[in-house]
């Protein structure tokens, strides 16, 4: 009998009581890490809370998924041996990957058609082998299932018990780590990781509160969690998400009622809030988290979570972001904060006249970031050159100082 025929028909407290957390925890030894709980003092401050954040952005492969993969190549025993077989656009094809390179056997991961190539090569350099197949990740699993019975076992991203008892070690640390424990808010994709969390919790300390995340864009489980049975679930729902690791079009058999049973609140962040926590990440914990990993932190930053007497700890899930979508990102908030500005001016079209104007831009300490001629579409005397600067400053008032000195000097300054 398969995995999948003994769920079949069980209800959420048949799902629980069929994880298994001791066995998922001993395959987990030796090839994950044991991630670092690190306090947030700033964070605490805005949500009203004591925060600490779960960093599994530092995980082996950069996510939490390489906990369920070794779960369940553990799982697999000996039909591991004929190889493995999965589907995902990114954290979870990296997990499984890995896990069969530390049980030293062959790897074949579905991949939608148009997924990045950075995703693609990560994914080929741990020894994996790519089928760039299907418009979608659910296209790209159904071609991964059918391949599975052709030989390899087939390793599902969230909706099996044996991958979610592998997440679920998550939960078995905070138990461990943090003492006065009240809450944990986690991201929710397929649901995967809050069900292994959850399941951990309501084992050791139900009075613990579980909160789920999911990007305002793509929030298929808000739905479903208000409607009895999958077909509340049943219509496909997603959105353009930064939080892509979890825009997921809808729950899983499995976590879905699990989820119902387990969450204590589902939340919504919007694409404005995502980006803002991956930046405060980056610039005030110094962590590196991708759209997904950040919506915890997004919610507790939101103010819309009643602070809790204890601990609460955010699960930063996953750290593997698209280097130019972070730059973007923290570009985006120096300009809002004005420690990035751009300036237009005119300059004398003679020799010396630019090296004038940076050398007044050097005396009051502006960092130039870039600096364009313009003489297209702009009034221009003969004698004149148009010069658009981009400047770096320490913010407004730095600003006003940088204008002040240029205008003192005879420059017609414009900030945009």
């Amino acid at each position: 009998m398969t995995r999948e025929e003994q769920t079949k028909g069980l209800d959420a407290a048949g799902l629980i009581a069929a994880v298994d957390s001791a066995a998922a925890r001993g395959a987990l030894t030796g090839a994950a890490r044991r991630t670092p709980m690190l306090a947030c003092e700033e964070l605490g401050e805005i949500s009203g809370d004591t925060v600490a954040l779960k960093a599994e952005c530092l995980q082996r492969t950069g996510s939490f998924k390489l906990r369920g993969a070794l779960s369940k190549v553990a799982a697999l025993g000996e039909r591991a041996g004929a190889g493995l077989v999965t589907a995902s656009a990114g954290n979870h094809a990296r997990a499984v990957a890995q896990a069969a390179r530390v049980r030293g056997v062959s790897c074949e991961v579905f991949m939608p058609s148009d997924a990045a190539v950075s995703k693609v090569a990560a994914v080929e350099r741990l020894g994996a082998h790519v089928h760039l197949q299907g418009a979608s990740v659910e296209e790209a699993v159904a071609l991964a299932e059918a391949r599975s019975s052709e030989g390899p076992a087939f390793v599902h991203p969230f909706d099996d018990l044996d991958v979610i008892a592998g997440q679920g070690t998550v939960g078995l640390e905070l138990l461990e780590d943090v003492p006065d424990l009240a809450r944990v808010v986690v991201p929710v994709g397929g649901g995967g990781l809050a069900s292994g969390i959850g399941i951990a919790l309501r084992r050791a300390r139900p009075g613990i509160e579980l909160i789920g995340v999911q990007a305002r864009a793509c929030a298929p489980f808000a739905a479903a969690l208000r409607g009895p049975g999958e077909s509340a679930a049943s219509e496909p729902l997603r959105g353009a998400t930064i939080a892509d690791g979890i825009a997921l079009k809808r729950p899983g058999r499995l976590t879905l009622p699990l989820l119902r049973e387990l969450l204590d609140g589902l939340e919504t962040v919007t694409e404005e809030e995502i980006g803002e926590a991956m930046v405060f990440l980056a610039t005030s914990v110094r962590l590196v988290a991708e759209g997904a990993g950040a919506v915890a932190v997004a919610a507790l930053r939101s103010g819309r979570l009643a602070p809790v007497d204890g601990t609460t700890v955010a699960i930063v899930s996953g750290g593997n972001v698209d280097s130019g979508l972070l730059a973007g990102l923290l570009r985006r908030q120096e300009t809002e904060e004005g420690r990035r500005v751009r300036m237009f001016t005119r300059v004398a079209d003679r020799p010396g006249g630019l090296a004038e104007l940076l050398g007044l831009v050097a005396a009051v300490r502006a960092n130039l970031v870039s600096l364009e001629h313009v003489r297209d579409a702009v009034a221009l005397s003969v004698r004149e050159t148009g010069v658009e600067l981009t400047l770096e400053t320490r913010g407004p008032a730095h600003t006003r100082e940088v204008v002040s000195a240029l205008e003192s000097a005879g420059y017609e300054v414009h900030v945009e």
